[in-house]
């Protein structure tokens, strides 16, 4: 099942699982929208709202995992993360929420006792920089500290807007000796060698925050993403202003604009766009460092979630709390087209 297909990346994932030979249910909470689109590609198709509980857990009965497309995941993960455990469900979903996250680890011992694979975060957040995570972790046995950096061309979507939104209530983030921390917005900023060129990247609550230390067990890490240094200083104006941010008529007013003005890249950007994945992994004065170059984020998104999924089918993920290259190993991102992992670079004692 793909909950929320006929939101933007919801249609694209069904676009990758239609060529892939996948005939997947659609499912949302609006009839109208998720009966056109079934009816366009002869698909089978449901309309249910995640707060009626007993509706949620009938239609989910039936299938043995759901992609859950729908967000804010802030708001949605909770009812169909728990339904999917009252089933017997395989759960994955594109969030990149920490807190989310953060929710999903939390159901581990659960989901193992229902034999239940939760997996979220199968999107461009984070299965690039988890690929990566991994690899350096790989590479550098025992190292203390990561860094990871994206950055891209693309256009945001109306559902990423309104997580941007639910976001604005809540300060940036980095994990130290193990715990994530509050840290003001873009409080810190460095230069990031990417494949292509050098850019200016301030710190952001990336997915890594979380799934990086499960997926390595590196207890400190922090994430990064490109921005011109002109911009720092209105997100760090923000701070201040945050409890006002995230009043309730303050959201209401924001999503309302993102509903209406927020449409997401259109196909020649998707087909143009590009990303690019920096990270570095420390273990005293021993380095090494992985990039990686791949398509545009919501293109990425689509190809990596349905990959997820058929993995997950194929039962290639042990019950529990799995991130995706915790399950599936670094290589698991290469498999897309358009993919280059680059050659590590390794500074230090190591080097010989």
């Amino acid at each position: 099942m793909i909950y929320g297909a006929y939101g933007f990346t919801g249609r694209l994932v069904v676009e990758v699982a239609l060529a892939r030979g996948h005939k997947p249910h659609l499912c949302g909470r609006d009839e109208t929208r998720v009966r056109a689109l079934a009816e366009a590609h002869g698909l089978p198709w449901s309309a249910v709202d995640l707060g009626e509980g007993a509706e949620l857990r009938a239609a989910l009965s039936d299938h043995e995992a759901v992609l859950h497309c729908a967000g804010p995941f802030s708001a949605t993960f909770r009812p169909m993360a728990d339904a999917c455990l009252e089933t017997g469900t395989h759960y994955l979903d594109i969030t990149g929420e920490i807190g989310v996250l953060e929710a999903a680890a939390r159901r581990h011992e659960t989901a193992q006792a229902q034999g239940v694979v939760v997996m979220p975060a199968v999107g461009f957040d984070v299965v690039p920089t988890d690929c990566t995570a991994k690899r350096l972790s790989d590479a550098l046995p025992g190292a203390t500290h990561i860094d990871i950096a994206f950055c891209g061309v693309t256009k945001m979507t109306s559902g990423t807007a309104r997580s941007t939104v639910e976001g604005m209530k809540h300060q940036g983030a980095e994990r130290v000796d193990g715990r994530i921390v509050p840290c003001p917005p873009a409080s810190m900023t460095r230069m990031v060698p990417f494949q292509d060129k050098e850019r200016h990247c301030v710190i952001v609550p990336w997915g890594d925050v979380s799934t990086a230390f499960h997926t390595t067990g590196i207890p400190n890490v922090r994430t990064w993403t490109a921005l011109p240094r002109s911009n720092v200083k209105w997100i760090r104006l923000g701070g201040p202003l945050r409890p006002l941010l995230g009043s309730a008529p303050v959201q209401w007013a924001l999503k309302r604009a993102v509903d209406r003005w927020v449409k997401g890249p259109p196909p020649e950007l998707r087909e143009s766009g590009y990303s690019q994945i920096w990270g570095q992994a420390r273990r005293g004065d021993e380095t090494v460092t992985a990039t990686l170059s791949g398509p545009e984020a919501y293109a990425l998104t689509a190809e990596a979630a349905v990959r997820c999924v058929e993995r997950v089918l194929a039962g290639e993920a042990e019950p529990g709390f799995r991130t995706p290259a915790g399950a599936f190993g670094a290589e698991l991102i290469e498999d897309i087209e358009g993919v280059v992992a680059h050659p590590l670079e390794r500074t230090g004692s190591s080097v010989q």
